[in-house]
C-alpha cells in the first residue's frame, strides 16, 4: 500500500511538471511564431524600401546627368552585394534615405521628377508600416524576453536553450529624416 502511494505521488509530481513544461513551452512557441511573423513582415517592407531606393538610382543619374552610378546613393550600391540582418538593413536604409534627400536638396530639378515624387510617397507609406511592425515586434519580443528571464519559465528556457532576443531600437536621427521626407 505504501509503495502504491509513493508511486502515485511520483506520477502526480511528474504529471504536474510535464503539464507545466508543456504549457510554458507552448507559450514560448506562440511568441516565437509571432516574432517570426513580424520579422517576415518587416523584411518584406525593408525589401520594398530597398527596391524603391535602388530604382531611384537611375532617375537620379538621369536628372543630374552623370554616367557613374557608384557615387549615387553609395549605401544602396554597397547593400546590393551584402547580406545583412533586418536590424542592420533598417539602419542602412535610413542612411540611404538621408542620401536620397541630400540629392533633392542639392539638385532642385530632382524635386520635380515624377520618379522622385513617387518614391518619396512610397517611402512615407512604408515608414508608417515599418513603425507599426517594429512596435509589434518589440511588444512580442519584450513578452518573450520576460518569459526567458522570469521564474519558473526560465527553467523551460534553459532546457530548450531559448535566449533573450534583440529589440528594434528607434534612433533619434530617424525622426529627423522622416520630418524631412514630409517636407
Amino acid at each position: 500500500m505504501t509503495a502504491a502511494i509513493v508511486l502515485l505521488s511520483i506520477l502526480v509530481v511528474i504529471s504536474i511538471f510535464s503539464l507545466f513544461f508543456l504549457t510554458t513551452y507552448n507559450h514560448f512557441q506562440e511568441y516565437i511564431i509571432r516574432i517570426n511573423e513580424a520579422e517576415v513582415s518587416i523584411d518584406s517592407v525593408l525589401r520594398k524600401r530597398f527596391d524603391l531606393l535602388n530604382k531611384s538610382v537611375d532617375f537620379i543619374k538621369e536628372t543630374i546627368n552623370t554616367e557613374s552610378t557608384d557615387t549615387i546613393l553609395p549605401t544602396i550600391i554597397k547593400l546590393r552585394s551584402q547580406s545583412v540582418s533586418n536590424i542592420e538593413l533598417d539602419k542602412q536604409l535610413y542612411a540611404a534615405i538621408e542620401e536620397f534627400q541630400a540629392y533633392a536638396k542639392k539638385y532642385e530639378d530632382l524635386k520635380k521628377n515624377e520618379g522622385y515624387l513617387k518614391t518619396q510617397v512610397h517611402l512615407m507609406e512604408s515608414e508608417s508600416e515599418i513603425v507599426a511592425l517594429r512596435k509589434y515586434y518589440n511588444d512580442m519580443t519584450i513578452a518573450y524576453n520576460k518569459l526567458v528571464r522570469s521564474f519558473p519559465s526560465c527553467i523551460v528556457a534553459f532546457f530548450k536553450k531559448y535566449s533573450k532576443k534583440e529589440l528594434y531600437e528607434e534612433q533619434k536621427e530617424k525622426k529627423s529624416i522622416l520630418d524631412e521626407l514630409k517636407a
